[in-house]
């Protein structure tokens, strides 16, 4: 797996993978990451996969976020 690309934001930390026939877009705040594995036949190309990652789709990235770091805050008391 080989880092690729990059995606700027101002609070996530979100690379760009390719291993075998997958992109690997992966996000991390904090203590948490989550991936996401895009077929490279769906996708098409790097250009399009990060059109695809939008302002919407990273939103529900960080919702998903706010919620994992709460359920970890839980488990730690």
């Amino acid at each position: 797996m080989r880092i690729i690309d990059s995606i700027p934001h101002p609070s996530i930390s979100i690379s760009i993978f390719q291993m075998n026939d997958k992109y690997i877009v992966k996000f991390e705040a904090g203590p948490m990451e989550q991936a996401f594995k895009f077929y490279t036949e769906d996708v098409k190309s790097l250009e399009r996969l990060k059109s695809m990652i939008d302002e919407a789709f990273i939103e529900k990235v960080r919702v998903r976020f706010n919620e994992m770091f709460l359920q970890l805050k839980e488990a730690q008391a």
